[in-house]
């Protein structure tokens, strides 16, 4: 392979990797209203800010040109917040984390 076909690789590696930062900017933006929602249990907002501060931190699993365990740290977060926000609004606040 010459060099033209690694730069269009790391192009096109680049361009996925930057659509995904895009939606996951897209849903932690989103997610302002579940955090301003009273109904959300606080462990669960906590748990989210606390996945931000471990995104932003210099303390990593695994080194930083690899972002992987940060975005799985606040995919979780979100998931959790978004459960915990599905069953206050079916009116089972205590079974957001029995899932």
């Amino acid at each position: 392979m010459d060099a033209s076909v690694w730069l269009m690789l790391a192009a096109v590696l680049a361009l996925g990797l930057a659509a995904a930062a895009a939606v996951l900017l897209v849903r932690v933006f989103r997610t302002r209203r579940l955090l301003l929602d009273a109904g959300i249990p606080l462990r669960d907002k906590a748990l989210f800010w606390l996945a931000v501060v471990y995104t932003v931190s210099p303390v990593d699993l695994v080194p930083d040109p690899v972002y992987l365990d940060d975005v799985g740290v606040l995919l979780l977060a979100l998931r959790s917040l978004q459960a915990a926000a599905s069953a206050v609004r079916a009116g089972d606040p205590a079974g957001a984390k029995e899932a």
